[in-house]
């Protein structure tokens, strides 16, 4: 579980990289969580991960967990994971997607779902 993000990032394409860094950017300045790399993907977690983002095709996804769910244009599903939790898939494209809207849910899964739901 301990990859290195570079290493993640190696080989893939500059710009889903350069989303890639502004989404865990955004997760980061919502307040202290850690990183968890793994092969497929990048995690951010308290007690319980909350959010993750993945390069796939060449595109970025981002998932987001939350106690609600929730609509945007570039949302691709949600669906509920626990009783309690809804996950959300996110197909970001451009930097524009990386609006304020998804920088307050990343703010709210933090805060809701990171410290665990028990």
């Amino acid at each position: 579980m301990n990859h290195d993000v570079g290493a993640y990032l190696a080989g893939k394409p500059a710009a889903a990289v350069e989303l890639f860094k502004r989404s865990s950017t955004m997760v980061l300045e919502a307040g202290e969580c850690e990183e968890r790399v793994h092969p497929s993907d990048l995690a951010w977690a308290d007690k319980r991960v909350f959010a993750a983002a993945f390069i796939q095709s060449g595109r970025l996804g981002i998932a987001i967990d939350m106690l609600r769910q929730v609509e945007h244009p570039t949302l691709l599903e949600g669906f509920a994971t626990t009783k309690k939790v809804y996950t959300h898939r996110f197909k970001i494209e451009s930097p524009e997607d990386l609006d304020g809207r998804i920088r307050d849910w990343l703010v709210e899964a933090q805060d809701t779902v990171g410290p665990g739901t028990r």
